[in-house]
């Protein structure tokens, strides 16, 4: 708004540029759901390395492939990755009860806390204040919480300090106010111990249970902000998996899958995969699965499922070449690979890609490699736009990006004005990625085109509040094969 003109003199008016700079979202955020033997069940938590998966879960535990699948990503080139732990409902949390008035419980049900000792010791000068210690097996103290209080009033009241996920070790409840609990190290579950429960084995009916009570409107996956890759290791159950294809696709994410453990190419050739229905696009089918040594079993080489490592190829090809390149190729090594369960050859290969089946190949040179590049859309007789993975996930860049990032526009006045800015920010956006080499043609106007004008939001859309924006794209689409005509030059023939 101009200012009050009241006095002869200069005025300075700021004027806005109009220009609102959209960020491109995050494309290798990995999701990973399974079965652990530690950890919280009612969130995700945020990872960023493998260490941070032992604090929180523990070691990889050869009873679930999880903790090995999230290993596998950050090795090949993972960096941000949520984990979502399901157990069975006869785990049993251990907790031990002070005085009958404090009881102490594990922050997460299973037996690894009953490890762990909790240690209470009142201050000399103040019989209303304490210290707790919770130790480790060995008598350490892991974690330490100073000038405690049992009264709700007190700001040091110990429910309000050690609960709230501030310990990644206990839980706090109390009865009535009552001076500090004095107690020397107690186990943890002296008065009940933790329990694994039931271990929910991969496709069996609880696990696919649990798992999808992990995703939809209010489940904990509802609470992530932003995850793009997702990993069920070892799941193979065709309609868990249809489901969350349409979850995945619901949230703009893509489903890696997994083949199963006993699949050849003969039976993947008979029988293809059964995961090509419509929400399919959303998603990629890798095969075979992974050896590797197990440090759980003394280095014994093991099979694991490829989800994790192919995450962890995605975000690698990500982060050095761009989400619309290919993340498969002589580039896209499996690293911590000692083999494959099977080895395939070309023929092979060449059976499987047309039905869209993504083989990991051992090659002279190369070593092992992702070979393929197609969604479950990716069929020959399909013929999809979307038969590519760097397609499908580039479109899914653009669309989480600039539903971010047009936010702004909601509520402003619906006109001319307000679709030049609307042209202009998501026109810079594109030119950004055109210049990264994102998309096909030699000029921007080959490459993309960004329209709002009065062709795409007419009279009728301004009345019901409605501004319709048109973006379109020419994607990058892998050579996935290269034909190399030889021909043998005669030479000069006298006439």
């Amino acid at each position: 708004m101009p200012v009050t003109l009241t006095y002869p003199g200069v005025y300075i008016e700021e004027i806005p540029s109009g220009v609102r700079t959209i960020t491109g979202v995050a494309t290798s955020i990995g999701l990973f759901v399974g079965w652990a033997s530690r950890g919280a069940t009612d969130h995700a938590v945020r990872l960023s390395s493998f260490s941070d998966y032992v604090r929180e879960y523990g070691d990889v535990d050869p009873r679930s492939y999880l903790g090995y699948s999230v290993r596998q990503f950050f090795d090949n080139g993972g960096n941000d990755a949520y984990v979502v732990r399901i157990a069975a409902g006869d785990a049993d949390t251990a907790s031990v009860t002070i005085n009958a008035e404090l009881t102490i419980s594990a922050s997460s049900s299973g037996a690894w806390a009953n490890t762990y000792k909790v240690r209470t010791t009142q201050r000399s000068d103040d019989a209303t204040r304490f210290r707790l210690e919770v130790l480790d097996a060995n008598g350490n103290p892991v974690e330490t919480f100073e000038n405690l209080s049992m009264t709700a009033t007190d700001p040091r009241f110990i429910s309000n300090v050690v609960n709230d996920r501030t310990s990644r070790f206990i839980r706090v409840t109390t009865t009535n106010p009552a001076n500090a609990p004095t107690d020397g190290p107690r186990d943890l579950g002296a008065t009940k111990a933790g329990t694994d429960g039931t271990v929910l084995a991969r496709n069996s009916s609880a696990f696919n249970t649990a798992v999808l009570a992990c995703f939809g409107l209010g489940t904990i996956t509802d609470k992530i902000d932003l995850f793009n890759i997702v990993c069920v290791p070892g799941l193979t159950d065709a309609t868990t998996l249809t489901t969350l294809q349409g979850n995945c696709r619901a949230r703009r994410a893509f489903l890696v899958v997994d083949s199963d453990d006993t699949a050849t190419v003969s039976s993947l050739n008979a029988g293809a995969t059964g995961l090509t229905q419509s929400d399919a696009l959303n998603s990629a089918f890798y095969f075979p699965w992974v050896l590797a040594p197990d440090s759980q079993q003394s280095g014994a080489i093991r099979a694991f499922p490829p989800c994790g490592y192919v995450a962890g190829v995605y975000a690698r090809t990500d982060s050095q070449r761009g989400v619309w390149k290919a993340p498969a190729g002589s580039d896209a090594s499996i690293n911590g690979a000692a083999g494959l369960a099977i080895t395939m050859s070309d023929a092979e290969n060449g059976q499987l890609n047309p039905l869209g089946i993504n083989c990991l190949r051992t090659l002279p040179v190369y070593g092992n490699v992702a070979w393929g590049a197609r969604t479950l859309h990716g069929q020959n007789e399909r013929g999809s736009e979307w038969k590519y993975v760097p397609v499908r996930r580039m479109a899914l860049f653009l669309e989480e990006s600039l539903y971010r990032g047009t936010k702004w526009v909601v509520f402003e006045p619906n006109d001319e004005p307000l679709w030049a800015q609307i042209r202009l920010n998501i026109g810079a956006f594109m030119q950004g990625l055109f210049r990264q080499g994102a998309f096909q043609g030699q000029s921007p106007r080959d490459a993309y085109f960004v329209k709002c004008d009065r062709e795409t939001t007419t009279q009728a859309d301004i009345n019901q509040g409605i501004v319709n924006i048109l973006v379109g794209f020419a994607p990058l689409k892998p050579a996935e094969f290269v034909v190399i005509q030889i021909q043998q030059i005669a030479g000069e023939i006298p006439t």
